[in-house]
């Protein structure tokens, strides 16, 4: 008897472990990533930049960087019409959406939570973006030499703060890139 509650206690932490890592996973949006793992070496020139490289380096990191904390607040639904709706959550619900003649547009209003993955999605980006090889190298090529144990240790331990606050702030948003799923409708209940 001992043996079944220790067991599903481990299944209750094993759980919430894995839906942590998968909140993380989802926290950065996988276009911007993408996008910004591909342009990130043309731009910066693989580290060796001019002027124009920096430049161009820091407006794709700013680009992408608004990019993760914008979709923090975008959502979708399955409309009456079968098809998947994507709009930006508001205070009074998602906006614009009048597609919807099903789906109660206000329960999907802002939350707090919307601001604190925010937050830590541009945080997450940030560390990502700031300390990849190529923009060490480009916008402060001293540092990889001086501060090697820092770019080492600062990845991991942002990620499990934004884990450990994704946990306790999870995230029942689908996004731009995330569709809706018919599963998902029971959420929508929790939404406000």
């Amino acid at each position: 008897m001992g043996d079944s509650t220790s067991s599903s206690s481990k299944k209750t932490v094993n759980d919430r472990t894995l839906t942590g890592a998968g909140n993380l996973i989802k926290v950065l949006p996988t276009g911007t990533v993408f996008l910004f793992q591909f342009l990130n070496p043309v731009l910066t020139n693989n580290g060796h930049c001019a002027v124009l490289n920096k430049s161009l380096s820091a407006i794709l990191i700013a680009m992408s960087g608004f990019s993760c904390f914008f979709a923090s607040f975008t959502d979708s639904y399955t409309g009456s019409d079968g098809k998947t709706h994507y709009g930006v959550a508001t205070t009074k619900g998602l906006w614009p959406s009048k597609n919807s003649k099903s789906v109660d547009l206000s329960a999907y209003k802002l939350r707090f939570g919307d601001f604190v993955h925010a937050f830590f999605s541009l945080i997450v980006f940030a560390v990502v973006s700031l300390l990849d090889a190529n923009s060490v190298r480009c916008f402060y090529p001293g540092f990889e030499s001086s501060e090697k144990v820092l770019l080492q240790a600062l990845p991991p331990v942002i990620g499990a703060v934004a884990s450990a606050v994704f946990v306790v702030f999870p995230n029942s948003r689908h996004g731009i890139g995330y569709p809706s799923s018919s599963s998902d409708s029971s959420q929508d209940s929790e939404k406000s």
